[in-house]
C-alpha cells in the first residue's frame, strides 16, 4: 500500500508533458470550410503555419507533437499530429487534411557523424599550429591593421 502511494507521488514529481510546434485545435479547424474559408481565416484560427510546402506556398502545413521525457532523459512521441491546408492562387481553401502517426514512415538512423577540419589535432598539432599567429609581445594577431586609434590605416599619424 505504501509502495503504491509513493509511486503515485513520483508521477506528479516526474517530467511533464511538452507540447512542441503547433498543435491544432480541431474544434477551431472545423470552422474551416473548404471552397469559403480564406488564408486569413486560417491564421485567425489556426495561427500562423509552421511551415508552408517547398515548392508550393499555397500549401501551409500545421505541425505539433506532444513529448515526455522517459527513462535516461529520452524522448517519447505520445501523440503527433499534422494539418494540411492547400488553398488556391486566390487564397481560399480548397483541402484540409490531417495526418497522425499512423502516416509517418520509418526512417533510418546513421550512427556516423561528419567529420569537421581540426577535428582530430593532438596536442602539438594544436601547439604548434598557433606558432606565429601572434606579434611578439602584442598579444595581438598578425596582419593588416584592424582599427585602433589610427583609424587601420598605416601611414596615418597617430593620435594623441
Amino acid at each position: 500500500m505504501l509502495a503504491a502511494g509513493l509511486l503515485a507521488a513520483c508521477s506528479f514529481i516526474g517530467p511533464k508533458a511538452q507540447v512542441r510546434g503547433n498543435m491544432v485545435d480541431l474544434q477551431s479547424l472545423k470552422e474551416l470550410v473548404p471552397g469559403t474559408s480564406t488564408r486569413a481565416d486560417a491564421t485567425a484560427l489556426l495561427g500562423s503555419p509552421t511551415t508552408k510546402a517547398s515548392f508550393n506556398d499555397n500549401r501551409w502545413i500545421y505541425i505539433g507533437e506532444v513529448t515526455q521525457k522517459r527513462i535516461a532523459s529520452t524522448e517519447a512521441v505520445q501523440k503527433q499530429q499534422i494539418i494540411v491546408l492547400t488553398f488556391d492562387d486566390k487564397g481560399v481553401l480548397r483541402e484540409m487534411k490531417r495526418l497522425s502517426q499512423k502516416n509517418s514512415l520509418p526512417v533510418d538512423v546513421i550512427a556516423r557523424t561528419t567529420p569537421t577540419p581540426g577535428g582530430h589535432a593532438s596536442f602539438f598539432q594544436q601547439l604548434i599550429g598557433n606558432v606565429g599567429r601572434f606579434s611578439p609581445g602584442l598579444g595581438a594577431p598578425t596582419g593588416p591593421a584592424t582599427g585602433g586609434l589610427n583609424g587601420g590605416m598605416p601611414n596615418a599619424p597617430m593620435l594623441p
